[in-house]
């Protein structure tokens, strides 16, 4: 049987290479598992050799120790088989360009840092072909997002409101800004494809979250129904308060059983203008990380759980990505009403 929907990915994961600098003679990785699309290591593989790369192509077993399923979520450590195998990690250590195709990556998982320090570059690819395609990332985003990061690495303070009621102020002195692009072409830089976005990691904010009806619930992969509000003291979500929601959110933060679950991590905005709020309703969950919920252009995307920056390791991730809010950093209106500002 051809498989056809490889080469229709060709072009498409060869453009994205080229985003990365992947060149000739580079030693690049396609990690992937059993349950890893298999047109994606096609498209992978032979993108990286019409780049003139050396490849290998790497299929470890599959299972994560995160007690969430770990399909697409982004809360778990990624898989044991490469967590618990130093030579696994040795081979994507002294690899230029490691493309991850496996289903949750190492997004909070201290051996990725390890990875990183040796030089290599890691380029997370987990959404559905036409997601992908449609966010196709170009060199000038790498601009933007530094220019956002800049932004609140000078600042003191970050200000989130909106017409549902939210008014959070956020400290962020120490909060470590970064950015994701969608591509990885420096040494030792993670990125993760599709995604243009700038986040921080804050320890203090007070004040309160509204959730108003339409925002999304990652991983749940749900549009919030009815307005939930979440009180926020010392960055802990001490109480919240609504419908369905409200009791959803409760309860995981109860059945975690983990002391940092009600604990805000990363926020920051979204800046992928080809981003569709909707693609979350058109996909079956096992389709999709999500990335056009969480880079969706003018969004407000916080977080819960793991906190690297301070130390705190947790499998309780929650992303919640709110449209209509407006984002001040110090006096800079970066957001005005889920509209990016024209600065």
């Amino acid at each position: 049987m051809f498989d056809l929907s490889s080469v229709d990915l060709l072009d498409a994961f060869t453009k994205e290479f080229r985003l990365c600098k992947v060149a000739e003679g580079e030693h690049v990785v396609v990690l992937a598992e059993p349950d890893s699309r298999g047109d994606y290591v096609a498209a992978a593989f032979g993108a990286a050799k019409s780049l003139g790369a050396h490849v290998i192509s790497a299929t470890v077993p599959g299972g994560s120790p995160a007690p969430m399923p770990s399909t697409h979520t982004g809360a778990g450590p990624g898989l044991s088989s490469v967590l618990d195998d130093t030579t696994a990690q040795d081979l994507l250590k002294s690899a230029d360009f490691v493309v991850d195709l496996t289903q949750e990556g190492f997004i909070h998982a201290p051996v990725q840092q390890e990875i990183l320090k040796a030089g290599t570059r890691i380029l997370f690819v987990c959404d559905a072909p036409d997601v992908l395609v449609r966010n196709l990332p170009n060199e000038a985003d790498k601009a933007l997002v530094r220019r956002e990061t800049e932004l609140l690495k000078s600042a003191a303070t970050m200000r989130v409101t909106s017409a549902a009621g939210t008014d959070l102020t956020v400290e962020l002195t120490g909060s470590k800004p970064e950015f994701q692009v969608g591509f990885a072409d420096d040494p030792g830089r993670w990125d993760h494809w599709p995604s243009t976005m700038v986040l921080c990691w804050p320890e203090i904010s007070d004040g309160r979250i509204v959730l108003a009806e339409g925002d999304i619930l990652l991983p749940f992969k749900e549009y919030v129904a009815s307005p939930t509000t979440l009180h926020v003291s010392g960055g802990r979500i001490e109480g919240v308060e609504g419908g369905a929601e409200a009791r959803l959110l409760e309860t995981f933060f109860a059945d975690a059983d983990d002391k940092w679950a009600r604990y805000l991590s990363h926020m920051g905005w979204g800046l992928m203008r080809s981003a569709d709020w909707f693609a979350t309703a058109m996909y079956g969950k096992g389709d999709l990380m999500g990335m056009d919920a969480r880079a969706f252009a003018g969004n407000f995307l916080w977080s819960t759980g793991p906190h690297p920056v301070l130390g705190r390791e947790s499998y309780a991730h929650l992303d919640i990505a709110m449209r209509g809010c407006s984002i001040a950093v110090d006096e800079t209106q970066v957001v005005r009403e889920g509209e990016l500002t024209d600065r």
